[in-house]
């Protein structure tokens, strides 16, 4: 790939993918501290400094990897927040809040960027110096948070989706489908590599991602 495409593509792409994971992890922490749980407060964590969060792999390594091979949409994921469950005041219904809470937070910052990129579709000629660089950075945030709401929506934990789905699920079925967390890892780079990851949240990405950008005043 060019040096100067991956230049343009850093620039567009980097603001929402640190806005979209950092946010997701402050959402977390900031439900789990109103439903009783300090943790994230008391470590700091409930701020949207980026260094506070940045992970140096899922943070920078990954979308820039990601971006250099030329994938279809980027992921990325920061340091989780801390949150010790036990500190809720009803832990198994609690914790259902507390994972919807990033994927959540996704799904606002997809239709703001949908909003801001309305705007920018309307701007007159004379704009395009900010409507075209604001339009692109506004449908890397559709699409980066559509990614990061659907996959983290998998119920399979340590997942947010997983973690709603222990919080619902009745005693037997909770209690095995948590002790797949210390899998659950394993589990999603299996399914990365033999492509099934893809199909499976591609089709709803990029179908919601075309019906947003047609909101917005863009064909798909």
């Amino acid at each position: 790939m060019d040096i100067n495409a991956i230049i343009h593509g850093i620039s567009i792409w980097a603001l929402p993918v640190v806005l979209a994971i950092v946010l997701h992890e402050v959402a977390h922490g900031w439900v789990a501290d109103k439903l009783g749980d300090d943790t994230a407060r008391w470590m700091g964590r409930l701020t949207l400094n980026p260094l506070k969060h940045i992970d140096p792999v899922g943070t920078i390594l990954v979308p820039v990897m990601l971006l250099v091979v030329g994938s279809p949409f980027l992921f990325g994921y920061a340091k989780p927040v801390p949150i010790n469950f036990r500190k809720l005041r009803r832990p198994k219904q609690d914790m259902v809040w507390v994972a919807l809470a990033g994927p959540v937070t996704n799904i606002l910052l997809a239709l703001a960027s949908t909003a801001l990129l309305a705007v920018m579709v309307q701007l007159p000629m004379s704009l395009n110096w900010l409507a075209e660089p604001v339009g692109q950075m506004c449908q890397a945030s559709i699409l980066i948070n559509l990614v990061l709401c659907i996959f983290n929506l998998i119920p399979l934990p340590p997942l947010d989706g997983g973690r709603v789905a222990v919080g619902l699920l009745p005693g037997k079925l909770s209690y095995y489908l948590s002790r797949l967390e210390p899998f659950g890892f394993f589990i999603i780079i299996g399914l990365l590599f033999t492509g099934t990851l893809q199909g499976l949240i591609g089709p709803p990405v990029i179908g919601t991602a075309r019906w947003l950008l047609s909101l917005a005043g863009l064909s798909s």
